[in-house]
């Protein structure tokens, strides 16, 4: 298990965690993109280990102390005092870009606001995980491990990987990383555009995860999707990553996050598309998610899938209500998407306007394909989906099935929203 599997386990299973949970997915990509820009990507071990170092003390500490006032800036002076003891250890003395390496006393009584200081780190550090002389899959574990603090198992379910894979996978990634990003630079004009695809998909995946947590006992984390709304955002900057997927991605973030509040109920209880109060969707956000839609025009160009999953979410975010949704438009959507470049998921989220527009008889006959086609034997929403089928056709095999679903869903509010199903 690596460090940061076990850091991940510790938290969730003291009191103080949820806070430091908290600033490890808010701050960890910050102070892993400082300190690799100070000190060089050829001490990235000594960096994470120290980040994790730091982490583990303030577990320690904020369990019997007050947490300080800035806990960010708390943990980067530790992580950073951890890093030079270990530098001075390893007798790797480095010379940074300002000039030699800082010494204890001259970082401690400085006040750090990594606001301030981390967004061109941030930005460099993003660009140099999708370095082109590493594979697509180096670059998005890269860049998932060290800006998002992805653990192997979150990284697993999103690359649809085995957890052994993944470590095995980061660890050449890493290897590599050093031998060709010696030192960590903004390409200019087109190295920004070419890695612009896979930076885009980076910050997907991150939303993503936020948004649909895969394991643990939160269905969404704010933080992690707050973040890669900022990285977008932030990327929105530079003339030469303005693009229309760009637009598309925004767009369907601020879709997704517009109705954050309707997703939980006031016990904290996990609440279904169907059943959502569809007046705490926030209106603003809808709003500017809608400019940015159409601001995300491909011309004669198809559109990317962010474009087709950003018009879903449109759809599902302006409807009056569950049933007077737009259901067809929806499965045109999917339909789209799935001929421009299919997705087994895609499939399977198909189903569900499918059924609306055709009903339940006609949609599980559409499962029947889907089973010959893709493996979903260890996907809970597979058979979380096939039971609402096969419950409303008046079916008695939707109980095994639901009960089937809920024994493969790992994320605890989840399973709990599934139970309640059977009763």
């Amino acid at each position: 298990m690596l460090a940061s599997d076990f850091i991940f386990l510790y938290m969730r299973s003291t009191e103080n965690g949820v806070l430091v949970e908290h600033v490890f997915r808010h701050e960890y990509g910050k102070m892993v993109s400082y300190l690799v820009n100070k000190f060089g990507p050829s001490h990235l071990e000594s960096i994470e280990d120290a980040v994790q170092e730091a982490l583990i003390k303030a577990m320690q500490v904020w369990g019997y102390k007050e947490p300080p006032k800035n806990p960010a800036a708390w943990l980067l002076r530790v992580a950073h005092n951890q890093l030079i003891d270990r530098l001075r250890r390893d007798k790797k003395m480095v010379q940074s870009g300002d000039g030699p390496l800082l010494e204890k006393s001259e970082f401690e009584p400085k006040e750090i606001h990594l606001d301030d200081t981390i967004n061109d780190s941030q930005l460099k550090m993003i660009f140099a995980c999708c370095h082109p002389s590493l594979s697509t899959e180096h670059q998005i574990i890269l860049s998932l491990k060290l800006i998002g603090g992805f653990g192997n198992v979150e990284l697993a379910k999103a690359l649809l990987k085995k957890e052994a894979a993944v470590a095995k996978s980061y660890t050449r990634a890493k290897k590599k990383f050093k031998e060709k990003v010696p030192w960590l630079q903004v390409p200019v004009e087109m190295g920004l555009q070419s890695r612009l695809f896979v930076v885009l998909r980076v910050i997907y995946l991150l939303f993503t995860e936020g948004y649909s947590v895969t394991a643990g006992s939160q269905v969404l984390k704010r933080d992690i999707c707050y973040e890669a709304m900022r990285l977008a955002l932030l990327l929105k900057k530079n003339s030469y990553c303005q693009h229309p997927n760009l637009e598309a991605l925004i767009a369907l973030m601020c879709f997704h996050a517009a109705r954050f509040d309707a997703r939980l109920d006031t016990q904290g209880e996990m609440v279904d598309l169907e059943h959502q109060d569809r007046s705490k969707y926030n209106r603003e956000l809808i709003g500017i998610g809608i400019r940015h839609l159409e601001n995300a025009g491909t011309e004669d160009k198809l559109p990317s899938n962010y474009h087709l999953e950003a018009a879903v979410s449109y759809y599902h975010s302006t409807a009056k209500t569950f049933a007077g949704t737009d259901w067809g438009s929806i499965l045109k959507l999917y339909d789209l998407q799935l001929k421009t470049q299919y997705s087994p998921m895609a499939a399977l989220n198909r189903i569900v306007p499918f059924s609306k527009v055709h009903g339940a008889e006609r949609a599980l006959t559409e499962f029947k394909v889907l089973e010959k086609t893709s493996d979903y034997g260890s996907i809970g929403l597979f058979y979380a989906i096939k039971a609402e089928l096969l419950k409303e056709i008046g079916d008695r095999q939707w109980r095994p099935t639901l009960e089937k679903a809920i024994d493969l869903t790992e994320n605890q509010l989840a399973k709990r929203h599934l139970k309640k199903k059977l009763i």
